[in-house]
């Protein structure tokens, strides 16, 4: 089953709500009581700071879920997603869940994972604020990205920039140099990994940019 599919039974018989670009779709620090399954469109999930400021986490395409880690471990929401084009999106409470998995008890599974990679992502995060180096955030950052269907990732440099906490003109120097050596090709608001496993090597090995 395509991973954009698996989680249809979650939405079988339900209303999607539509969320208009710039709508927030859940807040941090709020209850969950529901988690989200993305339908269509892109969202964007981020954490915010007590000063404001904001730190991207990751960017949802359809066949996502949202917010699904604070609603299973039932502690306030750790961060905020907002639509970033229109969105039509299910809600999936606690009743829905159990209806789901008495029916596909096969979904349990492959849900525990989605969780596993989604604490992995925030440890991830925690790990590159901490320790890394620019340039090797950037290229963590774009190995998480979902490619579309001609293979390029649809991004823009700032939106890089937010999701590892460094400015526009450092995303553009690092990816310039990424370029000169063969890792990726960038156009306008999109980019293509020609050597993913290179790009994969060197966001573990630390960084090797003069």
């Amino acid at each position: 089953m395509e991973q954009t599919d698996i989680w249809a039974p979650l939405a079988e018989g339900q209303v999607p709500r539509v969320y208009a670009p710039g709508q927030l779709i859940y807040l941090q620090g709020t209850r969950a009581e529901v988690f989200y399954y993305l339908l269509s469109g892109t969202a964007r999930s981020y954490i915010s700071s007590e000063s404001g400021g904001e730190r991207v986490l990751t960017t949802h395409r359809p066949g996502d879920l949202m917010g699904e880690a604070s609603f299973f471990d039932g502690c306030p929401r750790v961060s905020s997603a907002v639509a970033v084009t229109e969105c039509r999106v299910v809600s999936i409470d606690r009743q829905r869940l159990d209806q789901v998995f008495r029916s596909r008890p096969d979904l349990a599974l492959p849900m525990l994972q989605y969780l596993a990679r989604t604490v992995r992502l925030l440890s991830d995060h925690v790990d590159d604020m901490s320790f890394r180096p620019a340039d090797q955030r950037v290229a963590r950052y774009l190995l998480t990205l979902p490619a579309e269907a001609d293979g390029s990732l649809r991004c823009t440099h700032e939106e890089v920039g937010a999701a590892v906490g460094v400015s526009r003109v450092t995303v553009s120097r690092v990816l310039g140099d990424f370029a000169r050596r063969g890792w990726v090709e960038t156009g306008y608001r999109s980019m293509r990994l020609t050597d993913r496993e290179a790009l994969e090597n060197f966001s573990h090995q630390g960084s090797a940019l003069d």
